[in-house]
C-alpha cells in the first residue's frame, strides 16, 4: 500500500513515513548530491539556473475577470 502524503507540507522537518516512503531513493540520490559536490558548484549551478530564468521572456497571467466582457 502506497501512502500518498504533500512531502512539501509534511516533511519540512524530516520525513514522516521513514523507510516506507516511496521517495525515498530520491533523498538518497539528494544526499549523495549534497556530500559529493562542493559548495562552490553547487552555487554555481544555481546561478546559472537563475540566468537562464532572468534570460526568459516573462509569462503574463490574465486574470479571469479582464477576459469577460461587462
Amino acid at each position: 500500500m502506497e501512502t500518498n502524503i504533500n512531502c512539501a507540507e509534511a516533511c519540512i522537518n524530516g520525513c514522516v513515513l521513514g523507510d516506507s516512503c516511496p521517495k525515498r531513493e530520491y533523498a538518497e540520490q539528494a544526499a549523495k548530491f549534497i556530500s559529493n559536490t562542493a559548495l562552490d558548484t553547487m552555487h554555481d549551478i544555481a546561478e546559472a539556473a537563475l540566468r537562464k530564468k532572468m534570460a526568459e521572456p516573462p509569462k503574463w497571467v490574465i486574470p479571469d475577470f479582464l477576459d469577460s466582457n461587462p
